[in-house]
């Protein structure tokens, strides 16, 4: 079986979080949803499980941080191609997400933007030039 992750968030709103995961591009697997959850596909290998606050409870006893004043991590997509990441960005933001709150990467054989869900959840969406995928980024970009 091939390995894949399951990112679970913590949501306020569930059918809001849906409505826009499926606005970027996620699709909903009915199967493994309900009233309290959402599973969300990105592809064979990379789920995100949307749950509700009471929910999400029944996992951990830790209290769950608002992500729009605290940020636990940084969760990373990478797509085929500049344009590519241009458009996710657009779709988040015309879903009402907001685009770039973390700082444009533009370093000509890499470039990334991102994004924030509905609960302030923030994607970074990346390409890499395939030849600095293989071959590790110019001598250059390693100056720094």
């Amino acid at each position: 079986m091939t390995q894949m992750i399951f990112v679970n968030l913590p949501v306020s709103d569930l059918a809001a979080s849906t409505r826009f995961y499926e606005a970027v591009g996620f699709t909903r697997n009915p199967q493994f949803s309900n009233e309290m959850a959402a599973c969300m596909v990105l592809s064979d290998a990379i789920h995100v499980m949307l749950l509700t606050h009471d929910f999400w409870k029944t996992f951990t006893s830790k209290a769950i941080p608002d992500a729009r004043d605290s940020a636990q991590v940084l969760l990373c997509l990478s797509r085929e191609s500049r344009e590519a990441v241009d458009a996710i960005t657009a779709n988040a933001q015309a879903a009402g997400g907001i685009i770039d709150p973390t700082p444009t990467q533009d370093m000509g054989f890499m470039y990334g933007r991102s994004f924030e869900d509905p609960d302030g959840h923030i994607w970074e969406v990346m390409w890499m030039d395939p030849q600095a995928a293989a071959e590790g980024p110019p001598a250059e970009a390693m100056a720094n």
